[in-house]
Parts: C-alpha cells; sequence; structure tokens
C-alpha cells in the first residue's frame, strides 16, 4: 500500500485532512516513484510515511513546485530512453544547507563504468528522518541486494541501507575471482547476476570478444561491472530505496522485535526508520547485535561440537583480513603503486635472502611458480587480477591477530585496523617493486604491475573495502557445523537437511586465525583446507531463536568451522535471496520469521532458479528443475551412489578452483528406472503420505508423475524482476525475462 508523506516537527500535531493536501502528497509521492520525474531534494526538513493524509508543510510545497519545474526536463530527456540500454543524463539539484546533489540518470547505450537509472537512489540529508517501509536491510553486500531484490519483487517496500557509500560489498571491492567450483552448482541469486554481467560484455564487447570469454561466464566481472550490474538490478525494481553513508547507530526492541532503526548521516542528525522486518547482510553483523540478538566471536572448542577442525580449547581468534587489490599489466591503464607514509624497508627485508635462496622466482603469480603474490587466474576481462593472500605462504598479505578488535570496534578501530593491513600489502608491493637489494631481473618483473587506472579512481584506485572474512556469527534457531558437510553414510552425498533453503559446494577454507614467527618467514596457525560434498543450508541458520522480525544470511548462525564453508558470496547471496522471500511470507502470514512455512519457502526459492539440493545435470534452466528439487529435498537421491573413494573429489580440474561437475550428484532422468530404485522411491513416497506412480520407464517419468499427484503448487509472486521470473511451470524452462 502506498504510504503517506509527513513533517515531523510535531508528530502529535493536528492532521489536515483536505483534499488538497491529500493531492500535493500523492504528486510528492509519484516525484518519487516515476522514473521520468526528478527525485525531491530533502533539504532541511523531516517526513515519514504514515497511513494517515497529514498536512503539507510550506517546505514541502516549495520543494514540490521545484520537483514540477523540473519535470519537462525529465520528461524531455526520458523521451529518448529504450528499456533495454541507458545513456548517462543527469540532472542534478541542489540545495544549500545539507542538502546534496541527487542524480537522475537516463537509459541509453553507455560507455564502460558510466551509471544506470538511479531512480532508487536517494538522498535524505535531513535533520530528522523517519520512514515506515515494509524491510529495511542493512548492509548493501550481494547478500543484501539479493534479499531486497527478492522482498521488492514480491511486492513489498524495501529500504536497503549501506554504512558506506559504495553499495555491492566485496563483489564490487576486488573480489572478482568468485568463489565456487563447478558451474553446474550455480543457482539462484548469483546465477543471475553472472548472467547479466555475461550480457553487459557480451553487447559491450560482443558475443565472442575476449571479454566476454574472460568474464568466465559472467562470474569474473572487472569490479566496476559488477556495481553497474548490481546498480542497474537495483534501479529496474521500483520500491526499493537505497540510501548510503547511512551508518546503524541504535535499535530499539520492543517484545523481541525491532522497532526503530536510527542511522547517522556525515554531518547531519539521526533518521529513523520503522521496518516491520529488517534483514541484517552486514560482513560485521552490526544490526543483529545492536538489537542484543546472541553471537558469538572467535572459535568453539573442539568439544562443543565435535569439529575435527576446531581447536582443543575455545579462543577469540578470527580468520584473517586483507585488501583484495584489482591489478594490471596494461601499460595504458597502469598506476604506480602509492608508497605508504610509514614506509620501512626493514619490514620486508627478510625477503631477499627467500629470493636469493630460490624460494621465490616471481613477485606475482599463481601456484605452478613460487611467487608471493597470487594473481588468481583466470585473468579478468581487459587484462586485470584479482590480487590475493598466499594460503599457507611464507609471506602473507591477511594478518590474522590484528584484527580481533574490528568486529566489535567503532568506525575510528575499524579505520586504523583497515590502514595497518593497506600500510602492509602497499609497502609489500612497494620493496618487490624498488629495492635495491632484490635482483634486478625480479625487481624489474614485478614494476609490470600496477593499479587499474579505471577501477576505484574515487578512492585512490584502491577499493575502499577490507575483506572481512569472519566476524561475528549469530547464535540462532539452528547452528551449522562441521557435522553438517559430512557425508551421509555410504553416500556420495552430504547429509540431508529437509529443511534446507540453499546450497553450498566450496569447502571449509580458512586462511587462519594467528600467525608465529616473523611477519615474513613465519606461518600462519589456524588454516584449514577441506574438500567436501556439496551441501545443504537449513533456514535456521537465518533465523534468531527469539527476535521475531530479524533474519539474518551474512553472520549467520553457525560455528566458526561451519560458517568457514558459508561465508562465500555466491552462497551468501543464495541466503539473502531466501531472506527476501522468506520476509514477504512473514509479512503475508502476519508471523514470526521463526513461523514461515519452510517448505513453502522452499518453493518460493524454486520459483526463482534456486537450489536446495545439488543435481549436477537439473539446473535452473531445466524443465524438470522444480520437480526434481521436490524430490531430492524429500531425500530421493540420497543413497544412490557410493561414496568417493577420496573424501571431497571432484570433477575433472579446469583451471585454479574450477572444476566440471561433481561425481555422483546427477538425477539421470533418463535411465531406465531399475527394479531396486523403484521399489525404494516408491516406499519413500509412502512415508511421505504421496501417491506411487503407477507405472514409470525412466527415473524421469516416474519424478515427474509423482510431483504431478503431489500437486505440488508453487507459490506466486506477482512481479518479475531482476533475478528472472516469479512464477514456474513444471513445463516450461527457466528464462530470464531480462534478456
Amino acid at each position: 500500500m502506498a504510504s503517506s508523506w509527513q513533517w515531523v516537527d510535531d508528530v502529535e500535531s493536528d492532521r489536515a485532512t483536505d483534499d488538497r493536501h491529500i493531492e500535493r502528497e500523492y504528486l510528492m509521492r509519484q516525484s518519487l516513484q516515476n522514473p521520468r520525474l526528478p527525485r525531491p531534494v530533502f533539504s532541511n526538513g523531516c517526513f515519514a510515511f504514515v497511513d494517515r493524509k497529514r498536512s503539507v508543510d510550506l517546505r514541502w510545497r516549495l520543494l514540490l513546485l521545484i520537483n514540477l519545474l523540473l519535470a519537462p526536463l525529465a520528461a524531455s530527456q526520458a523521451a529518448d530512453r529504450s528499456a533495454d540500454s541507458p545513456a548517462v543524463h543527469r540532472c542534478e539539484a541542489f540545495f544549500s544547507g545539507t542538502a546534496r546533489a541527487l542524480r537522475c540518470f537516463g537509459r541509453d547505450a553507455e560507455p564502460e563504468g558510466s551509471r544506470p537509472a538511479a531512480k532508487t537512489f536517494i538522498n535524505t540529508g535531513a535533520k530528522c528522518f523517519t520512514a515506515l517501509p515494509d524491510v529495511v536491510v542493512y548492509g548493501a553486500t550481494p547478500a543484501g541486494i539479493a534479499a531486497a531484490l527478492h522482498a521488492a519483487e514480491a511486492g513489498r517496500s524495501v529500504w536497503l541501507i549501506e554504512p558506506t557509500g559504495r553499495i555491492g560489498g566485496m563483489t564490487t571491492h576486488g573480489l572478482s575471482h568468485s568463489d565456487f567450483h563447478s558451474f553446474e552448482a550455480l543457482n539462484g541469486p548469483f546465477l543471475h547476476f553472472s548472467q547479466r554481467v555475461l550480457r553487459h560484455y557480451q553487447k559491450t564487447h560482443g558475443n565472442d570478444s575476449e571479454q566476454a570469454k574472460d568474464s568466465w561466464q559472467g562470474t569474473h566481472g572487472e569490479p566496476s561491472v559488477n556495481l553497474l550490474i548490481f546498480e542497474r538490478m537495483l534501479a529496474d525494481t521500483p520500491t526499493i530505496s537505497v540510501l548510503t553513508n547511512h551508518r546503524l547507530v541504535q535499535v530499539d526492541v520492543e517484545d523481541s522485535a525491532i522497532t526503530t532503526l536510527h542511522f547517522s548521516l556525515p554531518e547531519s542528525k539521526q533518521i529513523m526508520v520503522k521496518p516491520k522486518i529488517a534483514i541484517d547482510a552486514t560482513y560485521e553483523g552490526d544490526l543483529l547485535a545492536a538489537a542484543g540478538v546472541p553471537y558469538r566471536l572467535g572459535r568453539e572448542a573442539r568439544s562443543e561440537y565435535g569439529e575435527s577442525l576446531a581447536p582443543e580449547t575455545s579462543d577469540d581468534q578470527l580468520q584473517g583480513y586483507n585488501f583484495r587489490l584489482c591489478m594490471t599489466q596494461n601499460e595504458s591503464n597502469r598506476v604506480p603503486i602509492p608508497v605508504p607514509e610509514n614506509y620501512d624497508r626493514e619490514d620486508y627485508a627478510a625477503i631477499v635472502p627467500l629470493v636469493k635462496s630460490g624460494a621465490f622466482d616471481a613477485a606475482f603469480g599463481y601456484p605452478g611458480r613460487r611467487f608471493i603474490l597470487k594473481a588468481h587466474l583466470p585473468v579478468m576481462p581487459n587484462g586485470k587480477h584479482d590480487i590475493n593472500d598466499v594460503s599457507k605462504g611464507l609471506v602473507r598479505l591477511s594478518l590474522p591477530g590484528h584484527n580481533r578488535d574490528y568486529p566489535e570496534g567503532d568506525v575510528a578501530t575499524r579505520r586504523r585496523i583497515e590502514k595497518k593491513h593497506l600500510d602492509w600489502q602497499l609497502g609489500l608491493m612497494h620493496f618487490v617493486q624498488t629495492d635495491p637489494a632484490l635482483p634486478d631481473a625480479f625487481r624489474e618483473a614485478a614494476k609490470t604491475w600496477g593499479l587499474c587506472r579505471d577501477e576505484f579512481a574515487d578512492s585512490g584506485y584502491i577499493p575502499p573495502q577490507i575483506y572481512v572474512r569472519e566476524a561475528r556469527r549469530m547464535v540462532g534457531q539452528y547452528v551449522y557445523t562441521e557435522a553438517d558437510t559430512q557425508y551421509a553414510p555410504n553416500d556420495a552425498r552430504a547429509r540431508l537437511h529437509p529443511d534446507a533453503i540453499a546450497i553450498g559446494e566450496y569447502s571449509h577454507n580458512c586462511h587462519g586465525t594467528d600467525h608465529v614467527g616473523p611477519l615474513i618467514g613465519g606461518r600462519h596457525t589456524g588454516e584449514f583446507y577441506k574438500g567436501v560434498a556439496p551441501y545443504q543450508i537449513p533456514y535456521g541458520v537465518l533465523v534468531p531463536k527469539t527476535m521475531r522480525n530479524l533474519l539474518v544470511p551474512t553472520a549467520c548462525s553457525a560455528s566458526h568451522v561451519g560458517f568457514c564453508a558459508l561465508r562465500l558470496e555466491p552462497i551468501w547471496m543464495s541466503l539473502g535471496g531466501a531472506a527476501g522471500d522468506a520476509a514477504d511470507m512473514a509479512l503475508a502470514g502476519n508471523v514470526r520469521v521463526q513461523d514461515v512455512d519452510v517448505e513453502a519457502l522452499k518453493r518460493r526459492v524454486w520459483s526463482r532458479g534456486g537450489a536446495t539440493i545439488h543435481v549436477s545435470d537439473v539446473g535452473p534452466g531445466h524443465p524438470d528443475f522444480i520437480a526434481v528439487q521436490w524430490w531430492g529435498s524429500l531425500g530421493g537421491f540420497h543413497g544412490i551412489e557410493p561414496a568417493p573413494a577420496k573424501p571431497g573429489a571432484r570433477g575433472k580440474h579446469i583451471v585454479s578452483q574450477y572444476f566440471e561437475a561433481f561425481p555422483g550428484h546427477a538425477a539421470n532422468l533418463d535411465q531406465p528406472l531399475e527394479e531396486e530404485l523403484a521399489t525404494r522411491w516408491n516406499q519413500l513416497a509412502r512415508r511421505h503420505g504421496l501417491s506411487v506412480p503407477a507405472t514409470s520407464g525412466t527415473r524421469g517419468d516416474w519424478i515427474r508423475a509423482a510431483f504431478a499427484a503431489a500437486d505440488q503448487s508453487v507459490v506466486d509472486v506477482p512481479v518479475s524482476g531482476a533475478f528472472g521470473p516469479s512464477r514456474w511451470s513444471t513445463k516450461r524452462a527457466w528464462k530470464d525475462e531480462n534478456e
């Protein structure tokens, strides 16, 4: 339902409700909702979304008049726009005082790095400001964006609020080397996002261009392109409002429910938002902590959950952080590495004997060479590389131990820790490029690397966000642990979770939680990499024990070891999408998030191309995708294939961390249904109260018949949007409607 506008200078004042005021309020709302009208500029005033008609202050009348005067300009600019192509038309309006420029972007074919229609981006710039959206998502990480889109596409009004000036989390801050193992496992929000990235490169450079190929099916977009695609997806969704540079400062809770979120703006007073549902999508878990939701920091003792990868005793250690710099050897796009003001070559001098002894033969490289800095493969489009920490290396970018104050720290503390990490990384790169004690050939080869001139230009070509691999972890309804990824008995598959709402397939991956010995030549401790089969993730990891209107997809409920299998952006996006769906369902049913119908939520996830169990040969584009997901969620594919001889076995290696499909995870729908398997499936169907198909020729025939007999209806979501269609049919293959 559309909301009214209200000045809150005196929220208890008399409310005028005459037709003249109502009409003006309506026009003001339209100026926000209509992409052909410029956004209102919020000057030194306050307003609120409310359900009652209220009078409009003289200041609003002036602002409305200005917006109406600007409307013809915006309309003329919009006349040449096409639905598929945005060119950058800017109309910027300014007010004195605390108001800032507001952007009005058009839509036309645009050069790389330009911005799409930003009709969802608004500035508050007000002294006091209150709003009542259906859903507030705090943290415009990939998970937060997925949550916002899923909730908004169901018709909910959503405010996506980001504490920094740049949306997209690590996917737009240098982490372009996406963490997954097989393309067959991609699904849901991350798959839809990567498909849009791929189409961008194909449309901009050609279907067979090097850029399209180097995007690795859209999973390796440049940071600027990833940002562009996220902005387009948000701009295409009219019920989302995006606020940047709004930092959470306080959460009000009553009767186990969040009532008010307080945000601060730079050089401005606070604003208040009163959401019906809140989603904490920050890496740090800032909202859940401010709301008093229980959480953990550090590592649990091995005895707490029986985890082989856990330490003997609990401690406060966190996985190490580092920046993911975007670098290139392309001379025309190369910017020199800046020298930290506190640079001291003695901090890095121990590298010299390691190089001369042959421990390193290059500064930059990838496994297969002896190198210091990992330049990820495959190469990104336009000759760019994602630079990362070297696992188990003698020289590391991550500084575990130096980040322990980060999760609980205030802004100044976090900036200090970020600076320490960045100074260490830049100093290391400066040393390997310039120190005269290093061999000339080594040094000259290192000099061919630099920062990218066309990335992060507004922050000195350096991503402003550090890679927070782990911070707070909620203690929720279900705590995800190492046991959740273990193989089911005598099975190729991991443990069955009938209440799963997402999947993962990476591994338990920890870059170390502490360091012993010198920084150069010492070693990280607490480091592990355990390969596992694709695993399911239950709804309970998103849900607090008692807080009735909060969902947490990133700082979700897990042990340290369990979290190390969940902390990857493709997985977080799936969890975020499920959180957005659950938020809508909780509102629709007027129930607590703990009481959302998980079976209905699973069907909603499937309807959007999300998987709750991995089936390598029946992906989101397959006409039987939902039927196969339904049967797999009941356990239909467990116990068919034997456990691999080597735990964690993957398919044939492609390059880097990427492999062909996991063995033992295909449905093989065209295979004849053997008598033994038919008996097992019939028994499983009866246990679930399902009708047993009378006849069946193939596995696929049996599943389709059982699914049809079960009358599995998919939850309708009335809006199709950035993540593809919202209604499914078992007879219709999925197709992205934005193609």
